[in-house]
């Protein structure tokens, strides 16, 4: 039928249009992803971030690993060695520094098309515990685009001023350490001991004269000193043994010392005078056992300092200065400089932080006493080891602790360990007083005794003394054999018991130095033991200290513990001790009987307020004689002793009545 095949005939076309559309879409399509492939392989690779490019050398910063980073530089320096030369003693010194990214600013487009912007890092150098470098340093990136199809590197333009703020081409970083100001030592009163006095610093100066004459100007030097052999052959080998240019320190001197001639000195060839500054005593010999002395601290002190000390710094070397060298010598102050190595310039300071200034040692010797005692031991002219202790009852200060020139610098006043000999029939009278004994009590006292051994009395002692006697008398006297015919009264736990009363044999808490208080066995290891320690022999040790604390306890009427540093512990009272005063008054009659008819009573006739005193001698175990002399006067307790003399009488007595009459 013709309608049902026109409308089949019309189907057709419209079949062929659509394959059309899609062949047509298929080619858009096609073109499009050609166009965007064209694009994606013809664009410019993206700029790289640029926080990532400024933390990646805030890393190498920090560990100095410079070598793979981009940088540009204006000269042919390498950033890694510069890096290396500049903080080299720096990293010697200290902790490595730390460095963090801390900002970056936008970046910015220059009219021919480089990227830039500047990023800041933060440096921190823990120089010392409590001391930490910190600054800021710029450091400008450029980008100047990729490299063909590469996306191209963020650089950092090198320069000093990375390392550290307007640091130059060429220069170094250093830590320096400057010296505080070292604490004062005072006395008594507040009088000043120890401060920065002016010195020079003598030597000799090996670029001041010609080779030839380095070893003649060594001995010339030594001798104008007043070295004696070992000294002069220790400077004239360490003027041999060091550099060309050396200055080889012989001495530190006080500038107007009167035991040196300055002009000879200075007008000797090659000898050069530094004057500088040192903390001294008033004198070179005051007090200086106790006191001790500073200088250039050694390897073996700076290694036991825990880096407290460095190389080169001022420290106590002995006696107080050492012992107190944390307090005196403060906190050193710490700068870093910029320097130029083989150049002429003068460092230049980055950064600098302040000491701190030591604190003052406060002492209680008395400092015209203990001028006045070494004095006197200087005139006595002993050659063996001698001392003078004085000890004030009221407090247990340690006003004078002298030590003669035969002790050759050891400290024999505080350190000394000596048999007492009688002066320590003070505490074995005790010991009798307190097992019913008074002064009045009838003693025997023969010519000699035996009590696991022989004992007899001194040569010379009188014979009108000898026989039954008050125990006034034989202690007035110092009868050995009848304080050794106490025995079976006195026990040696008493003997020690009552030395303890006196200070003697105590540990010497509030002392706050080197100081030994002697020691009294509580048991004897024999008969013979037990007898000869009632005449201080045995093993029953003092010192001076400890024989002028026993004399201050019986002027004092109670036990002292004696004290030579000021402390907040120290200056509390005195603890409690067993000694009472009505036992102190007897010892004090007693032993004004040594002053009034006894053993010392031609030394100290006639000296004003002498309240007591006693006198001991003693053998030694290298077979000296020590003597002693003990005294009172007035709140005083002063020990005399020498090392190798006659008696406590005749060689120890003169130098007391000096000491006690003289000021």
């Amino acid at each position: 039928m013709p309608p049902a095949a026109g409308q089949q005939a019309a189907a057709v076309p419209r079949r062929r249009r659509a394959g059309a559309v899609l062949g047509i879409v298929a080619v858009v399509a096609f073109a499009a992803a050609a166009v965007l492939l064209g694009w994606f392989l013809l664009r410019e690779p993206p700029v790289p971030p640029q926080d990532v490019a400024a933390e990646d050398l805030g890393t190498a910063l920090r560990s100095g690993d410079l070598a793979d980073f981009p940088v540009t530089t204006t000269t042919s320096v390498v950033p890694e060695e510069q890096y290396e030369a500049v903080f080299a003693d720096l990293v010697d010194d200290t902790a490595e520094a730390d460095v963090s990214l801390t900002g970056t600013t936008p970046v910015e487009e220059s009219d021919d098309g480089t990227l830039s912007f500047t990023a800041t890092y933060a440096w921190s150098w823990p120089l010392a515990e409590d001391a930490t470098w910190e600054y800021t340093t710029d450091v400008p990136f450029t980008y100047s685009g990729p490299d063909g199809r590469e996306p191209g590197e963020w650089q950092a333009a090198w320069s000093p001023a990375i390392l550290a703020p307007e640091l130059e081409s060429g220069e170094r970083l250093a830590v320096e350490r400057t010296a505080a100001q070292r604490g004062d030592i005072i006395g008594a009163d507040g009088e000043t001991i120890v401060t920065e006095r002016d010195v020079l610093t003598v030597g000799v100066d090996k670029s001041r004269v010609a080779a030839s004459e380095w070893n003649a100007t060594a001995n010339t030097l030594a001798d104008l000193l007043g070295f004696g052999e070992e000294a002069t052959a220790d400077l004239v080998a360490r003027t041999e043994s060091s550099g060309e240019k050396a200055f080889v320190q012989a001495i530190v001197i006080r500038v107007n010392d009167p035991d040196y001639d300055r002009s000879a000195l200075e007008e000797t060839p090659g000898v050069l005078l530094i004057p500088g500054s040192r903390a001294l005593a008033p004198t070179a010999g005051f007090a200086r056992p106790i006191l001790g002395t500073t200088g250039k601290a050694t390897a073996e002190i700076i290694e036991k300092s825990d880096g407290r000390v460095a190389a080169g710094d001022i420290v106590g070397i002995s006696g107080l200065q050492a012992a107190y060298d944390d307090q005196l010598s403060g906190a050193p102050g710490i700068r870093v400089v910029a320097t130029k190595p083989d150049s002429d310039d003068e460092a230049r300071e980055l950064w600098a932080k302040d000491g701190e200034s030591g604190k003052p040692l406060e002492l209680t010797l008395d400092v015209a006493m203990q001028k006045h005692a070494e004095r006197v031991l200087a005139d006595a002219g002993e050659e063996s080891p001698s001392a003078i202790v004085a000890v004030d009852a009221r407090t247990g200060g340690v006003l004078a602790a002298a030590s003669g020139e035969g002790s050759q610098g050891y400290d024999t006043a505080m350190l000394g360990q000596y048999p007492p000999g009688s002066t320590f029939k003070i505490a074995a009278a005790l010991g009798m007083l307190r097992n019913g004994l008074t002064p009045d009590s009838t003693v025997s006292c023969p010519d000699r005794i035996v009590v696991g051994k022989e004992f007899d009395n001194v040569d010379g002692y009188p014979s009108s003394a000898t026989g039954d006697v008050p125990l006034r008398t034989a202690f007035a006297h110092s009868c050995n054999t009848a304080m050794v015919g106490q025995h079976d009264l006195v026990s040696q736990q008493d003997l020690h018991d009552a030395a303890a009363s006196l200070g003697l044999g105590l540990e010497g808490s509030r002392l706050g130095a080197a100081g030994y208080l002697g020691d009294v066995p509580a048991e004897a290891s024999s008969e013979a033991d037990h007898a000869a320690s009632f005449i201080g022999q045995a093993r029953v040790l003092a010192s001076p200290l400890a024989m002028a604390t026993v004399a201050a306890s019986v002027a004092g009427g109670s036990t002292v513990s004696p004290m030579l540093v000021v402390t907040d512990d120290a200056e509390s009272d005195q603890a409690p001790g067993t000694l009472r005063e009505d036992e102190a008054a007897t010892l004090r009659e007693l032993m004004s009987g040594v002053v009034e008819v006894g053993s010392a009573s031609q030394a100290l006739a006639g000296v004003p307020g002498v309240v007591g005193a006693k006198t001991g001698s003693a053998q030694g175990n290298d077979g000296r004689t020590n003597v002693w002399m003990v005294a009172i006067k007035g709140d005083i307790g002063v020990a005399v002793f020498v090392e190798d003399g006659e008696f406590g009488s005749t060689t120890a007595g003169p130098i007391m009545r000096d000491f006690l009459t003289g000021s």
